[in-house]
């Protein structure tokens, strides 16, 4: 059975910490390096469902791809959210260790599990890497379609592909444009809009599209019929627990370690319930 130190230590090699964001908070936030390890559970988000369903298996280790603390804090009392999530995860003794940033531009990452998620063909990242000399690692990934898809037809594929969350998958463009190639970035991604014009791809699928950016993109790009598809940022990044579970069982393997390795499949998508407006195809008919 392997200790902590171990186990982290071929994470680390998957996600090296200093290839996060200077501005991320990556690494093992919990545990104790010399404890051993049987059993481990891959999510999305550190919040306490997720804490209590690893107590509930028996893990060892929560490896989550947010961060709990991204920001500094003076507390960690139990009458604290975060604070109760750490007192909880000691209390049973539970490691937490994030990937974040690093897990986005890794080879493969976040995207590349995205991508496969909805059986599109990678061809090379949305953002290289400058310091990988071939060119595989990057935020986000440009792809190519099995077969040409109208954009209704490639988000109704992502609506069945991906996690259900309540938002569904919303749509920017007209919903009969064909798409060949396919832009994608996990979480949010109107941070990208730039190498994506100039990826000279068909559409573009990410997650927290805001009002304004979505707007002035689909205005600037008015020639050319390039859609978006905004989906629900769990969703968009959940297919990364089952890629980052299915690498540790390969080095477990590797390694003789005999590791149970779990993927959460708690839905942490914070909205609840959708009610959709009545379905029109014209910009006029607004309420007074």
């Amino acid at each position: 059975m392997p200790r902590l130190s171990e186990v982290i230590a071929a994470l680390e090699n998957l996600w090296p910490t200093e290839r996060a964001e200077s501005w991320d908070a990556v690494g093992t936030v919990v545990g104790d390096p010399d404890q051993e390890v049987s059993r481990v559970l891959f999510a999305v988000d550190p919040v306490q469902d997720i804490v209590d369903e690893a107590v509930k298996l028996g893990a060892d280790l929560l490896v989550t791809h947010h961060p709990l603390f991204l920001r500094g804090t003076t507390t960690v009392a139990a009458s604290t959210f975060k604070g109760r999530v750490v007192h909880t995860l000691i209390k049973n003794d539970i490691a937490l260790h994030v990937a974040h940033t690093n897990a986005d531009t890794a080879d493969p990452g976040v995207s590349d599990a995205l991508a496969g998620a909805l059986d599109l063909r990678v061809v090379r990242p949305l953002v290289p890497d400058p310091t990988d000399p071939e060119g595989r690692r990057g935020l986000g990934r440009v792809c190519e379609l099995d077969h040409p898809l109208t954009v209704r037809e490639f988000a109704a594929r992502a609506a069945e592909r991906l996690p259900a969350t309540a938002q569904g998958i919303r749509v920017a463009g007209d919903p009969e444009t064909v798409l060949r190639t396919i832009a994608v970035s996990g979480g949010s991604g109107d941070s990208l809009f730039d190498p994506v014009r100039a990826a000279g791809v068909d559409a573009f699928l990410t997650a927290d599209l805001r009002h304004h950016p979505a707007s002035e993109f689909t205005a600037a790009v008015s020639h050319s019929p390039l859609a978006l598809l905004d989906a629900a940022h769990w969703a968009t990044e959940w297919p990364w627990c089952e890629l980052a579970a299915a690498q540790l069982d390969e080095i477990s393997d590797r390694h003789g370690w005999d590791l149970r390795v779990h993927v959460s499949k708690t839905v942490t998508d914070p909205w609840t319930a959708h009610a959709a407006s009545n379905a029109t195809t014209s910009s006029t008919g607004a309420p007074n």
